[in-house]
């Protein structure tokens, strides 16, 4: 049996419907806020990872992902084109990405009851050049599907989404496809936000420098992507993409979003770009708290840890009319640990391939809620990749040796010295935005770390760095176990990917 792109027959097809008459359709089950915005509460609150294939049919799967037979997946696409055929369904075509090398044509079907999903999806991508042409990426999404389960024909350009009517499927799904597109074409694509930070260097020169900032949803990822480090004029921050980007083999990173998709767990002043924001009228909420008052309680997780929100890129402070980032020269791994990873730590280019295949951080609500908190790694902090995953580590590296400008670093947004014998400190957002802004201006003096090799800063401008000495909070006996423990755990992770160069796998061994 063949699995290929099947066109969609429906009942009654609502094309491409304006965001106001989306607006009408997802009325039901809308709870009006104080801002006038809309929040709506879903029966599926995470992805279902779990529940998530790859069709096996011309492409290797990844150690990591699923497999499902073309004759499995070819059959429930059947059924599924059967059962539309006698169902009311949105289709939605959007634009991912603004530049003339990058820029591919989405649409969305789905079923009009759940018009809410569309509408979110809405704003996050830009509007089609000709909403009539043969699209580049197709999502197929029963939200009320009997059976959960999503699948993705990478080569087809195709993903069936069934049985969740969870908002971040049908965002992910093209994300997944884009990236594994961009990937076939010779380029990367990063789980990662973007932004600029436009800064003095110690010599008073203002500069711009790019940085990617990766991390696992729930890990300050989208925090620090949208924070303005406290600059003052002509400094400034100037946010990009919060998401997913695609980088070529130069360094360029081609934007894919209009919108940002925002957790809102614990949401307040101290981040007052995002805060602002999401007192939009425009904002669309998921799975929050809304009183009856229509006021919002982001510090209720009743419904779930992992409440989200959509805002528009007009409605965020610093933001700037490019979403591309012509140049990367900060890439910043970040990761939560509690014990004895620094704050942050400047890494060789093979320091940086083994961290990125690493991606380690903590479980969230967002991914797998019955293990949140708990450790976890997941290559380039990035559930959606397609195909080998130690592939992404050596094109990695071969685009920092080619790119010496670009400079990595791991940054920990967990604490240090927990369980030592005197009390951890939490690293605040307050310190990651410093060292940030630290690390563009280049004030950072830095010593080799005897343990890892890697380099740690012996002072960072405004911070005392005393306190952020791991190996302070613990005997020399328990603190050097843990870093043998935590490197034979690393040693056995890179092992998993046969097609990994050596070099990247041995560069965690001891300094």
């Amino acid at each position: 049996m063949k699995f290929s792109r099947q066109p969609v027959i429906a009942r009654k097809m609502i094309q491409n419907p304006t965001h106001q008459e989306l607006k009408e359709l997802a009325r039901q089950g809308n709870k009006t806020t104080i801002y006038g915005s809309a929040s709506f509460i879903s029966s599926v609150r995470n992805r279902s990872a779990k529940k998530t294939y790859i069709v096996e049919d011309g492409v290797p799967l990844g150690v990591d992902q699923q497999g499902i037979s073309v004759e499995d997946a070819a059959r429930i696409a059947g059924e599924v084109h059967e059962y539309l055929k006698q169902q009311e369904v949105i289709r939605l075509d959007r634009r991912m990405g603004l530049h003339p090398d990058f820029s591919l044509h989405c649409r969305l079907y789905i079923t009009s009851r759940f018009a809410r999903i569309p509408l979110k999806w809405n704003l996050m991508l830009f509007p089609p050049i000709d909403p009539e042409a043969e699209p580049d990426l197709v999502s197929i999404y029963v939200p009320e599907w009997p059976e959960r389960i999503i699948f993705c024909h990478p080569l087809a350009g195709v993903t069936y989404i069934l049985g969740t009517d969870y908002f971040g499927e049908a965002k992910k799904s093209f994300l997944r496809m884009a990236m594994f597109h961009v990937k076939q074409a010779g380029g990367l694509g990063f789980h990662a936000g973007s932004k600029v930070l436009r800064v003095k260097d110690p010599a008073g020169e203002l500069k711009d420098v790019g940085f990617l900032l990766f991390g696992l949803s729930g890990t300050g990822k989208t925090t620090l992507t949208m924070h303005d480090h406290n600059l003052v004029e002509p400094e400034k921050a100037i946010i990009r993409q919060d998401d997913v980007v695609m980088m070529t083999p130069t360094g360029y990173c081609y934007g894919t979003e209009n919108g940002f998709y925002i957790k809102t767990e614990g949401l307040d002043e101290s981040q007052k770009v995002l805060y602002q924001a999401a007192q939009s009228p425009e904002a669309i909420f998921e799975n929050v708290k809304v009183r009856e008052d229509g006021t919002i309680d982001f510090d209720n997780s009743e419904l779930t840890s992992n409440g989200r929100g959509v805002i528009r890129r007009e409605d965020v402070a610093g933001v700037d009319n490019n979403i591309d980032l012509e140049k990367a020269h900060r890439l910043i791994f970040i990761t939560r640990h509690d014990k004895i990873v620094p704050p942050v730590a400047k890494l060789n280019p093979y320091q940086a391939a083994a961290f990125f295949m690493l991606g380690e951080s903590i479980e969230t609500s967002a991914g797998d809620p019955t293990k949140a908190g708990q450790s976890k790694r997941e290559v380039g902090t990035n559930p959606f990749i397609v195909g080998p995953e130690g592939e992404e580590g050596n094109r990695l590296l071969e685009i920092l040796q080619a790119n010496p400008d670009i400079e990595c670093y791991l940054l920990n947004t967990g604490s240090v010295g927990m369980g030592g014998n005197r009390p951890g400190v939490k690293i605040s957002i307050a310190a990651s935005t410093t060292i940030l802004k630290h690390i563009a201006k280049g004030d950072i003096q830095w010593k080799t770390d005897p343990d890892w090799g890697y380099q740690v800063p012996e002072s960072i401008p405004e911070m005392d760095m005393s306190i952020y000495e791991p190996a302070s909070y613990y005997d020399a006996g328990e603190y050097s176990a843990m870093v043998e423990q935590l490197r034979e755990e690393r040693k056995n992770w890179l092992a998993k990917y046969p097609e990994l160069k050596p070099e990247i796998a041995t560069a965690i061994a001891k300094a």
